[in-house]
């Protein structure tokens, strides 16, 4: 399976599933587990909002995504502003920063954390806008759809 573009397709459903052997053998294995997962959050360049997570976790399950899946989020050459945002599932590459974010694993090629540094991932589903936008404080310049940007 190739990667799956957030950009051009999502569904709504209603739970994440829970991948055996995930769940903590007591409650020291929690704590740490818990602040282990607060620093990659923590240290992760782009943030996701409620809503955004929710609608990836349902996708996520909906796709019934391979192992080692996990969010891609990156930038790529093109678009009306010069470069465009890249949203998708994949698996992790050697060039990949990891994390995790809200139980999500989320792969951010290195050399695209300069542009992506302080981005929030949302999600709207209303009459005047439907799916993922990005929110970049480094964009300089963005087109009228919203998915390209210049920094």
């Amino acid at each position: 399976m190739g990667s799956f573009d957030l950009l051009t397709h999502y569904q709504h459903l209603d739970r994440l599933p829970c991948p055996a052997g995930s769940l903590p053998d007591d409650d020291n294995h929690t704590d740490s587990m818990a602040v282990a997962q607060a620093n990659q959050t923590a240290n992760a360049p782009i943030s996701l909002s409620n809503r955004a997570a929710n609608a990836i976790r349902k996708i996520m399950q909906t796709k019934d995504l391979p192992e080692g899946y996990g969010l891609r989020v990156g930038v790529r050459g093109g678009g009306c502003s010069g470069m465009s945002y890249v949203l998708g599932f994949d698996r992790e590459r050697d060039e990949d920063q990891t994390y995790r974010i809200e139980g999500i694993p989320l792969y951010i090629d290195k050399r695209h954390g300069l542009y992506l540094m302080g981005t929030t991932v949302d999600y709207h589903d209303g009459l005047n806008a439907r799916g993922f936008t990005f929110e970049n404080p480094n964009a300089t310049e963005t087109c009228g759809c919203g998915s390209s940007f210049a920094a």
